[in-house]
């Protein structure tokens, strides 16, 4: 299949990197089995266009607007990995976390290794939700993705409580250094915030209620469109599926089985 609206990087870096905004989401990786395919797709659904990423042959970079939205890595066959979509925490050192997410529970998948400009490692918390961390050099153009904020992250697990001690513990959450991200337990639900901003949120319920076992603890990677209605139907074109839609919200999963979230932009 053809790679329509890939472009070259032009070379240009940011000196953004991970000991500046130490324990936030700073990237969303999708791993794949076929790089042209899930760009054929994503271009479609989301209008992404493409371009190489400093990383290799393997990695693009998707683009919406000429902003950077999430990087696209082919190497699920590779590593062995299932195909899904990951949000990634930026930390002073991949590992040092890896060891404090054993040390808590969790474990390591992948990693850490080097990835030049950086070292990342793929993980997994004591409820079997996966994340990635990345120390070093952020992507081109970061502070542009952060501010666009084109994609958000909500951990769905079992105790919102919990899991928010186990990621504090583990990405250094509420602590003394100066940066670090800021944690607001609100309404049930535990918020990241960033510079002031709200990066991401932790949800399992009513606080009342005792955690569901029933529930499969995952990180949830939504991206922000004009709107979810055209993306809904041209996913299914595509090969797609749709596992919940609403008026301004709708889960979809890609033909390799990769669930995501678009969320209109558009106010109710």
């Amino acid at each position: 299949m053809k790679n329509h609206g890939t472009t070259h990087s032009s070379g240009a870096t940011d000196a953004v990197s991970t000991r500046s905004v130490f324990g936030a989401p700073c990237w969303v990786s999708l791993s794949s089995r076929d790089l042209d395919a899930t760009q054929d797709f994503y271009g479609a659904v989301l209008g992404w266009r493409w371009r190489t990423a400093r990383l290799g042959d393997r990695f693009r970079t998707a683009l919406a607007d000429g902003v950077p939205v999430a990087g696209i890595a082919e190497m699920a066959t590779a590593w062995q990995m299932a195909v899904a979509w990951t949000p990634y925490f930026a930390v002073a050192n991949a590992d040092e976390t890896a060891a404090r997410v054993r040390e808590r529970g969790g474990t390591v998948a992948v990693g850490p290794i080097s990835f030049p400009p950086g070292r990342a490692a793929l993980l997994a918390d004591r409820d079997g939700a996966r994340f990635g961390v990345w120390q070093g050099q952020l992507v081109t153009e970061w502070e542009a993705w952060r501010q666009a904020a084109p994609t958000f992250i909500t951990l769905h697990t079992r105790d919102a409580f919990d899991a928010a001690i186990f990621y504090g513990g583990v990405l250094d959450w509420a602590s003394d250094p100066p940066g670090c991200c800021e944690v607001e337990y609100a309404g049930g639900e535990v918020l990241l915030r960033s510079r002031g901003d709200v990066v991401a949120r932790i949800e399992s319920g009513s606080v009342e209620t005792p955690p569901d076992p029933s529930v499969r603890p995952h990180w949830q990677v939504h991206f922000a469109v004009a709107d979810v209605g055209p993306c809904v139907r041209t996913a299914g074109k595509y090969g797609g599926s749709v596992l919940a839609e609403g008026r301004r919200e709708a889960v979809l999963r890609d033909p390799d089985g990769a669930q995501f979230t678009v969320t209109s932009r558009r106010q109710p």
